[in-house]
């Protein structure tokens, strides 16, 4: 038992311990007040420190991150006042490893599904140059030739498109993608 301690304790110490400053760094860029990073810090070694085993912990800084954040955001719920601007920060709040959460991901492939079909429902001259320059990245004039069409014919296209997704975007966000609809218009 001492040794896994005395383990556990060196792991620490390598792992850890370098990353403290740029976990200082994030929380004070959160706008978190220098005494609550002080109290999140310590915090988070103790639970380290609480860890019969640290087999399962594949990265130190991503593990003191996530620790840091966690806490973070179990003071935020515990607090009966909570800033505007905290709200919008939790909602910013990922893994310092960079990897999204769960919960981000399936929202990230969600909300590309419904651009899909957001596309999809363009008007097809719109969706062809709309998929050409967005999708695949197309310059205008490229565009142009493929489709045999001005140049000012795909710059008036990509707008309309662009137009017409971002407006279907901000309708209420809570509505699935099979039910909302972007005005086909077919010309002749």
């Amino acid at each position: 038992m001492a040794q896994d301690r005395r383990d556990v304790v060196a792991w620490v110490g390598q792992q850890v311990l370098p990353h403290e400053g740029d976990v200082r760094a994030w929380l004070r860029g959160l706008s978190v007040s220098e005494h609550q990073v002080d109290d999140i810090v310590q915090e988070a070694y103790c639970r380290i420190a609480a860890l019969d085993s640290i087999a399962h912990i594949a990265s130190g800084r991503a593990y003191l991150f996530g620790a840091a954040r966690n806490i973070m955001l179990e003071q935020i719920r515990r607090s009966r006042i909570v800033r505007f601007e905290t709200m919008s920060e939790i909602e910013r709040l990922e893994a310092a490893d960079g990897q999204p959460s769960p919960e981000q991901a399936v929202d990230g492939r969600r909300q590309l599904e419904r651009v899909k079909a957001l596309i999809a429902a363009l008007p097809d001259r719109c969706r062809q140059v709309f998929e050409l320059r967005r999708v695949q990245g197309l310059s205008q004039r490229e565009t142009a030739a493929r489709l045999g069409v001005t140049e000012n014919v795909v710059e008036a296209q990509t707008a309309r498109g662009l137009k017409l997704v971002l407006k279907a975007l901000a309708d209420p966000a809570d509505q699935p993608v099979e039910t909302q609809h972007v005005r086909r218009v077919h010309r002749p």
